[in-house]
């Protein structure tokens, strides 16, 4: 499907040349039309019991995760920084357009995470390749040809539709946070969310509380985004992630049981 975030995709294919990620064999840029190897679209990381897709999805990261060198592919590949720096100007924007449909301190949050690892604020560089999109359904088994049996090097799973940046490799982690809500401890959904993106973290080496941060402003704005389209179920998804995280479950909320699934 032609759009923008498509573009950039064999770039980040070819940088990644079938190690982690679905090979791309041929591509027609003009018409967005990609060949890529064949895998088991049957079987995703979705079949997998909750905490057993843990170790997949970290040991896919710490593959996925290149440091940029000179191939031509990456100067087409967004940088995360410089659109957070934006961020810092049209969340707050978005957030007043809408009638400030959340608490200020979620919003301010967010800010403050896009202030400091954006273009200006920051002051460690570590970019990588990041899939910004890597959740369940995402990562497909990887059989050999003629075969059942996945290939060893790539762990027997491949991850597809990356939507690439090049920035924190923490910036990854959200789209598995707010998916599978339903399948969270309903004792306390919340703490078992919190605990996820911890244990996520650690298993691909990244930045527990930066994981936390961008997550957190990867839902603030799908929130205002999904409230700009008026789709309260999904922005109150998205509402309780975010301020979940933070230990600040918002009132009014349903429960996590009864929100949007994905």
């Amino acid at each position: 499907m032609p759009h923008e975030e498509a573009l950039p995709e064999p770039d980040a294919l070819e940088l990644w040349e079938g190690q982690g990620a679905v090979r791309l064999l041929r591509a027609d840029r003009s018409a967005y039309v990609l060949l890529l190897e064949r895998l088991d679209g049957d079987t995703s990381l979705a079949a997998l019991p909750l905490e057993e897709t843990t170790g997949v999805w970290g040991a896919l990261v710490r593959r996925l995760s290149l440091v940029p060198d000179e191939r031509a592919s990456w100067a087409a590949v967004p940088l995360l920084a410089t659109e957070a720096e934006t961020w810092t100007d049209t969340l707050p924007a978005d957030w007043e357009l809408l009638g400030r449909p959340f608490p200020r301190w979620l919003l301010e949050h967010a800010l403050i995470t896009c202030q400091q690892r954006g273009i200006v604020g920051r002051r460690t560089d570590a970019d990588v390749l990041v899939h910004s999109d890597l959740h369940y359904r995402n990562i497909l088994r990887a059989a050999a040809p003629h075969s059942h049996k996945p290939h060893e090097q790539d762990g027997g799973w491949k991850a597809i539709d990356p939507k690439p940046v090049r920035g924190d490799a923490e910036y990854g982690v959200a789209p598995m946070l707010w998916n599978r809500i339903s399948e969270l401890d309903a004792a306390d959904p919340e703490a078992h969310l919190r605990s996820r993106c911890r244990a996520l973290a650690d298993a691909a080496g990244l930045d527990p509380l930066l994981a936390r941060d961008w997550s957190v402003v990867r839902e603030v704005r799908n929130a205002l985004h999904y409230l700009g389209g008026d789709d309260q179920d999904q922005a109150e998804r998205s509402l309780w992630v975010a301020s979940s995280l933070l230990e600040r479950t918002l009132p009014g909320l349903p429960p996590a049981a009864g929100l949007a699934c994905l």
